[in-house]
């Protein structure tokens, strides 16, 4: 089975949606992502309009008559998607649980990279690389990716995003777009982070969920945080209780935007009671209009 039509089943949306929504998507990548540079193409008689910094002249000098250099761009991109698989990433109280949505937007990149002949890989990490996919290009390739994603067990617990990051940068020599799927429920340093900006496009797509924005009105209730296994007390009926819990996550989630930003990294935040393909959708066209 085909992963779209896998997607389809799965996630119950329409095929022929799924497919409108992948061209679409394809589309606003090729107009976002260009490719890393110039490649040179050949020497030809210099035009009236031709730019005059562009003149060859050693060939001008031989030939007894102006030369310019031409040059078109290099398409070709590397997609790497970073996808975090900690233990906090298996929770959700949205359509989709976060691993999910992680594995649907992955899907969803991975294809429309592929329509733009880019190569697409992946690392798949906790406090450590778990499991990597080496970049490459043809469809079977993203189906084995999306099914390594489906059928990942993770090994540990944790979250250590500056290891991931380090491998990363071991492995990718050119510029690529390097997307990081993950809840970002972890304190992190930003020094490894900012070395991969200075090099590659980089996106960090925070997948959140409803209950990190509103705690349920519950009463008392032991809750196990899924990354360290610690117990916290929690206390739903007490309004206080609630507006800390509230103003304790969205004071981080300002402060994970603003650190993005200012290191010129894209930040986007999608919930996991949200609608994947319209999100990545308004997300492209608000950077093609930059």
């Amino acid at each position: 089975m085909d992963s779209l039509e896998f997607l389809a089943r799965v996630h119950n949306i329409p095929l022929a949606s799924l497919k409108l929504a992948e061209s679409l998507l394809a589309g606003n990548y090729r107009s976002v992502f260009r490719g890393p540079g110039l490649e040179f193409s050949e020497v030809r008689e210099y035009a009236q309009e031709d730019d005059s910094r562009l003149i060859d002249w050693r060939v001008t000098s031989r030939m007894n008559a102006p030369y310019v250099k031409t040059y078109q761009e290099e398409r070709e991109l590397i997609l790497f998607l970073m996808v975090d698989v900690s233990g906090s990433m298996g929770t959700g109280s949205g359509k989709y649980s976060k691993a999910n949505m992680a594995a649907l937007l992955a899907f969803l990149l991975a294809r429309a990279a592929l329509q733009n002949n880019d190569r697409v890989g992946a690392a798949f990490f906790s406090d450590r690389v778990e499991h990597w996919v080496p970049p490459q290009r043809d469809r079977r390739h993203i189906n084995r990716l999306l099914k390594d994603l489906r059928e990942h067990k993770p090994k540990n617990r944790g979250t250590n995003l500056d290891q991931a990051v380090m491998g990363v940068q071991e492995v990718l020599k050119r510029k690529s777009i390097c997307v990081i799927l993950s809840d970002f429920r972890f304190v992190f340093g930003w020094r490894e982070l900012n070395f991969l900006v200075h090099k590659h496009d980089v996106i960090a797509i925070k997948i959140s969920d409803p209950d990190e924005v509103e705690f349920p009105p519950l009463g008392a209730a032991s809750l196990r945080d899924p990354e360290s296994r610690k117990i916290v007390k929690s206390f739903g009926f007490s309004q206080k209780f609630r507006r800390t819990y509230r103003d304790f996550w969205a004071g981080r989630d300002l402060v994970w935007e603003r650190s993005c930003r200012r290191m010129g990294i894209d930040p986007l935040t999608i919930s996991t009671a949200g609608d994947p393909l319209q999100e990545l959708l308004q997300f492209f066209k608000r950077r093609r209009r930059r």
